[in-house]
């Protein structure tokens, strides 16, 4: 299928009802930060390499053929910065501000940068949003009389403040049964197949995980445990056990001489259990792996399974995955999970924008909100001074 086909069709659903919401979210693979290899930020030539990154492009397109009232787009932080070569003029510029460029004329836009846990997501996500609104709709000249943006004001919220349920909250609602990764027994719950687990049989990987203390959030780097010998003394930088010379129960390889070495990774974050009593670590595609940024359950040894991490993405417990996992499989779905915009703050989102569609500006946050300021100065960080209609709006938002 097209691209002219789907607007085709589009149209001839819609007829002469215009469109109120398209919601577009480009592939954030290119600028996020689990990727080692996409560039520094100011390198346009290595943004440019990944064509994904210019595929806003394709938005403005669509936004063009089919006029909505509302886009949407959702990214990571560095959509807004990540600097590209601009087909146009081949200069650099950030994705974000490309898109506001090609646009510029037909909408404003009200960047927005949050960590959703503010909203209730209990877990730390930091998104950025652009949210575009064609310039004659009625409601530009509230919005601008007011000093409000199109996004909730969290002092709006039922606490009157910033949420931030943490993961231990989290878990007790869901209420899944324990798991662990030992067995196939252990690891599966028969009931509900999204509630699964890798199982690692006992082997150095499980040992490792079990070697954390429960409800920590340590790291199996901090281990000073060897699996023959158990509790020893060792130095930071130690991967074998300085009695037995045996592997100590951390992230270790063997090399082709026998002698083992730490694994070369970011120790800050990998092969850690998640924190209890904060939000949970941002769910990702590679929440299925145990090196992966805090993937380890705070409790249990294992990961989080599909099931808890999609509650902890905010997909009601109610959802039906039908057969997704026979389909699909565990990585795929829990790639699909990881990629979602969390359905909590997409509700709370899309009820102020219908809010707006009936005059409605309660509740909104206002120009000098933090989360807004923060954006818009992330936005023109290697931003010259713009020469589109978005130019006097964008540094009236960052205070400049």
């Amino acid at each position: 299928t097209t691209g002219k086909e789907v607007l085709s069709a589009h149209r001839s659903r819609r007829g002469r009802n215009g469109t109120a919401l398209l919601s577009a979210c480009p592939p954030c693979q290119g600028m996020s930060s689990a990727r080692s290899r996409r560039g520094q930020e100011t390198d346009a030539q290595a943004g440019s390499r990944d064509q994904r990154n210019l595929l806003v492009e394709v938005v403005a397109n669509v936004t063009d053929a089919i006029r909505p009232q509302f886009l949407v787009v959702e990214n990571v932080p560095a959509f807004l910065s990540r600097l590209v070569v601009d087909p146009r003029t081949k200069t650099p510029i950030s994705a974000a501000a490309l898109l506001i460029d090609l646009l510029s004329d037909t909408y404003r836009v009200y960047p927005f940068l949050t960590d959703l846990a503010d909203y209730g997501v209990p877990q730390r996500r930091v998104r950025a949003f652009l949210t575009f609104i064609r310039r004659n709709e009625p409601m530009m000249e509230a919005l601008d009389a007011s000093n409000r943006v199109p996004y909730l004001s969290v002092e709006a919220l039922p606490g009157g403040g910033p949420a931030r349920p943490t993961l231990r909250q989290a878990l007790a609602e869901l209420g899944a049964r324990s798991l662990d990764a030992k067995c196939r027994m252990d690891a599966v719950d028969e009931s509900d197949p999204m509630h699964s687990v890798p199982v690692w049989g006992d082997d150095h990987r499980y040992r490792m995980v079990a070697a954390i203390p429960s409800g920590s959030g340590g790291r199996a780097w901090a281990n000073n445990r060897c699996g023959d010998c158990g509790e020893i003394e060792a130095e930071r930088d130690d991967a074998a056990c300085p009695g037995c010379g045996g592997p100590l129960l951390r992230p270790v390889v063997q090399e082709a001489d026998g002698s083992y070495r730490l694994v070369r990774g970011f120790r800050s974050s990998s092969y850690s259990r998640m924190a209890p009593d904060v939000p949970a670590a941002t769910i990702t595609t590679a929440s299925g792996h145990v090196g992966s940024d805090l993937t380890i359950h705070p409790f249990e040894n294992r990961v989080l399974s599909p099931l808890e991490c999609a509650y902890l993405q905010t997909f009601p417990a109610s959802f039906k995955w039908g057969d997704a996992l026979r389909r699909w499989g565990p990585t795929n779905v829990r790639a699909m999970i990881g990629e979602a915009v969390p359905p909590l703050f997409t509700e709370l989102h899309g009820r102020v924008l219908v809010g707006l569609l009936d005059g409605n500006l309660n509740k909104l946050a206002t120009m000098t909100d933090p989360r807004v300021t923060k954006a818009v100065q992330r936005l023109n960080r290697h931003r010259s001074p713009a020469s589109t209609r978005d130019a006097h709006d964008l540094r009236a938002m960052s205070g400049v």
